[in-house]
């Protein structure tokens, strides 16, 4: 472990946890920088909140070491306890409560007199946008509202480390801007955020590193630019005028090129990863070039085409070869 724990946040060597037969997670190694937004990108399933859990203290791991700013998560429990907040991926707020109460109350349970924590309760309300719905009822808060009280609750005092357990599920995209702008001034201030997320561009927004896990296990790690950088030197994003040819034009994408072609939502648009090296050692570019003219021999009219660096969505699924959504089976933790 590290000498130096100021420098790294968590630490953890082999982590295991089981729950009978199923291994949830599987010997996960990762080393989170203080000071920074890191993520854990998966899909459900893929054991991120098992793996907050047991470094929050919550669950107890079954095999390997986790250190919390040099704490072991096991033997000096407390000493973690004192230095992390968790905001898990369901309101931890009492609805019936308004939004100043539950603040006041959480911070006088933390130890802040009565006029501290009402302070305190106004200033984070005032931060997050949340003044004028101060005095009602947190059930009858939007869900953005809701995520927000819940991250204002878990820095009431300041952690140094905050676990955010998929903290935009379910949200509307003007409250996941929010949520992120809220993650960065966090940061801004000096708490290293432990993100988990199943969404390949808030990973893409906020995290300076991200370990990709699958399966109980880290498939891969590092910034957006190495990972991006591992599956290829770029991608071919195109769009057709006839939906009925993708078929035809997904094959002779992965005929030319000789790669997995990615169907998009969109029905006339279709990805393709270039400049790997899988093309007889053409660059990005000239391989570009070479499918396109079999398109067209083809007969297959493309409408729009670019080349550009390959997506977190196409990382994860040139490592993992499914996306981030694909149902995976649940283990109750």
């Amino acid at each position: 472990m590290s000498q130096h724990p100021s420098a790294v946040a968590i630490e953890t060597a082999g982590l295991v946890k089981t729950f009978g037969d199923t291994r949830a997670v599987d010997g996960v190694d990762l080393a989170v920088p203080a000071g920074t937004v890191y993520g854990l990108l998966g899909p459900n399933g893929a054991g991120k909140t098992t793996t907050v859990r047991m470094l929050a203290t919550l669950l107890r791991p079954d095999g390997g070491q986790a250190h919390v700013f040099g704490h072991d998560v096991v033997r000096e429990a407390d000493e973690v306890r004192g230095r992390v907040s968790l905001t898990g991926q369901y309101a931890s707020v009492d609805e019936d409560l308004t939004g100043t109460e539950n603040l006041v109350l959480l911070g006088r349970l933390l130890g802040h007199d009565k006029r501290a924590a009402r302070e305190r309760s106004g200033q984070l309300l005032d931060a997050f946008g949340l003044t004028e719905a101060a005095g009602k009822q947190v059930k009858h808060y939007s869900g953005g509202m809701r995520r927000r009280i819940d991250i204002a609750a878990s820095i009431l005092n300041t952690p140094e480390l905050l676990f955010l357990d998929e903290p935009t599920t379910g949200l509307d995209p003007r409250s996941r801007n929010q949520v992120w702008d809220i993650v960065r001034a966090v940061v801004a201030q000096g708490t290293t955020v432990l993100l988990t997320t199943q969404y390949l561009d808030e990973a893409d927004q906020l995290a300076s590193r991200i370990a990709v896990i699958d399966h109980g296990r880290v498939i891969a790690e590092g910034t957006k630019g190495e990972l991006k950088a591992s599956v290829g030197a770029g991608s071919v994003h195109l769009r057709l005028r006839d939906a009925q040819q993708r078929p035809e034009a997904a094959e002779v994408l992965r005929r030319t090129l000789d790669v997995q072609v990615q169907l998009e939502p969109d029905p006339v648009a279709l990805t393709a990863r270039v400049g790997g090296g899988a093309a007889n050692g053409q660059g990005a570019a000239e391989q570009a070039a070479r499918a396109l003219a079999e398109l067209a021999r083809g007969g297959v009219v493309v409408d729009n085409f670019s080349l550009g660096q390959p997506s977190l969505d196409e990382v994860f699924l040139a490592l993992t070869g499914h996306d981030t959504h694909e149902p995976k089976d649940e283990v109750a933790a």
